[in-house]
């Protein structure tokens, strides 16, 4: 067969398939197309001092910005889901808003407008009221701590989930603050409708302690290092900490957690932070310990060349394995096209993995991410196929009490009410005396408006908490929350 031949038989098989691949090179957008950025050149761009004071963290810094390309009810939406609805405060790193409709050119007042609503990067960096659902902003079931990982915290800020593996929350800050963030009782800045709670001992006890706890725990093999983002913690101390968890002898793998290779992959690219991570690496490997990074990137134009350069620079310094978790979310990423140019954009262009998408956590205000079970589901099924098996993302459920389960390991599924029932093979830090851990069902729940009217009218009628007792809720909640910490 003549290349001809083959080259047109690959295009006829590549058109008959529901997602035809097609290799696309990275591209860096034009940041001088928003009027606040017009002469900001490439060397500030790449300076992580410029991008750091450059966040957009409120509405006036917004319009400084993007001067007459925004309509005012866009301004006026995000002005009151900040003051009704938000979460999670406003920081937008340069880099990421970039990525924002980002082959558009502005063609006058307002000619932004529509297309910036739409972006889905927008839709999780910068959250406006129109997005939340008005019929069910909330599942009753949310909580602001949903996984329930304080519950399990072994010292302040160790969270002690799974067998053999702790999350370490070092700090409770990120260069960037994502909407649907699953930590949003803890990390960021407070907002009208979410009171943070604070870390209540001194940073170095805190880390001390947690140090303390894997040395008499040999159980524990693995250790998440996260936040917030590592990226907040100046390096110095980051790579005395590692260098304190790769002197436990039962410690086997590390993961650094950090958005900012996606939001604010300059950090990554810094002399000093490079030549601290190939230090580190050198150590990880000569002890044995597998030594990785974990970074969030929801769809694919968040992956331009800088984030290539970034991830590269990890891997040249000796990492394992850059992967990617992103979240599932409506109007990002929930469709299975979408989410195949995501991963071909990490695997092709930047070399990162595809590992995990997690179901949208039920935290307060999230209903117009999350997505049913049965749709989770059906984008697993539609993804199969097209990447490397190893390089093939598992969409995931994270059960509260139970922990993450892939999509299709619920024990039972009542699709009528939106509740998938789930079951577990290990006990948690908290179940020690639980008899019955490992053989009861835990509940997950679908958003409500996704069932049939029979499951919504049911919820109408048992699922309705009134303002007041929300409030109540809410506020007793955080006392909870705020005991738990204090007693640490």
């Amino acid at each position: 067969m003549s290349i001809e031949t083959a080259t047109q038989l690959d295009g006829a098989l590549a058109t008959g398939q529901p997602y035809p691949y097609q290799r696309v090179e990275l591209v860096e957008p034009d940041w001088t197309r928003f009027p606040g950025w017009a002469d900001v050149t490439a060397e500030d761009w790449a300076s992580v001092q410029w991008q750091r004071a450059h966040c957009v963290k409120n509405v006036r810094q917004l319009r400084e910005l993007m001067g007459d390309l925004l309509d005012e009810r866009f301004y006026a939406d995000l002005e009151r889901d900040q003051a009704e609805r938000a979460t999670m405060s406003m920081l937008v790193p340069p880099q990421m808003m970039n990525t924002m409709v980002p082959h558009l050119s502005p063609a006058g007042p307002g000619s932004l407008t529509e297309a910036f609503y739409a972006d889905p990067v927008r839709h999780y960096m910068l959250p406006v009221f129109s997005d939340r659902r008005t019929d069910w902003p909330s599942h009753p079931h949310a909580a602001r701590d949903s996984l329930h990982e304080h519950d399990m915290w072994a010292t302040e800020g160790l969270t002690h989930r799974y067998p053999t593996k702790v999350l370490a929350e070092l700090l409770p800050t990120c260069p960037q603050y994502c909407g649907h963030c699953t930590r949003m009782d803890l990390v960021g800045n407070s907002t009208p409708v979410i009171e943070k709670l604070k870390f209540a001992g001194k940073p170095n006890d805190r880390l001390g302690d947690m140090i303390a706890y894997l040395q008499r725990t040999p159980s524990v093999r693995d250790v998440v290092v996260s936040g917030g983002d590592v990226a907040n913690m100046p390096w110095p101390r980051l790579e005395a900490f590692l260098m304190s968890v790769l002197e436990v002898e039962n410690i086997r793998d590390i993961r650094l957690a950090t958005k900012a290779l996606i939001g604010l992959p300059q950090h990554w690219l810094q002399p000093d932070v490079v030549e601290g991570v190939a230090r580190v690496a050198a150590v990880a490997r000569s002890r044995g310990v597998s030594l990785a990074m974990h970074t969030h990137a929801n769809h694919a134009n968040s992956v331009t060349p800088v984030v290539a350069e970034a991830a590269r620079a990890m891997l040249d310094a000796g990492l394992r394995d850059v992967r990617n978790q992103g979240v599932l979310l409506n109007g990002v990423n929930a469709d299975p096209h979408t989410l195949l140019d995501l991963c071909f954009r990490l695997l092709d262009g930047a070399q990162i993995m595809p590992y995990y998408f997690y179901m949208c956590d039920m935290i307060p205000f999230s209903e117009h991410w999350r997505v049913s079970l049965a749709d989770a589901q059906r984008l697993q099924h539609h993804i199969m196929g097209y990447l490397p098996g190893f390089a093939t993302p598992r969409i995931v459920c994270d059960v509260p009490f139970v922990g993450k389960r892939w999509v299709h390991q619920n024990a039972d599924y009542d699709t009528e009410h939106g509740i998938s029932y789930w079951t577990k093979n290990y006990r948690t830090s908290i179940e020690a005396d639980d008899a019955e851990a490992l053989s009861r069902y835990y509940e997950y729940y679908d958003p409500i408006h996704t069932l049939p009217e029979s499951g919504q009218q049911w919820w109408e009628q048992h699922g309705r908490l009134d303002e007041a007792s929300l409030k109540a809720a809410e506020m007793a909640e955080a006392s909870r929350r705020t005991a738990a910490l204090q007693a640490y």
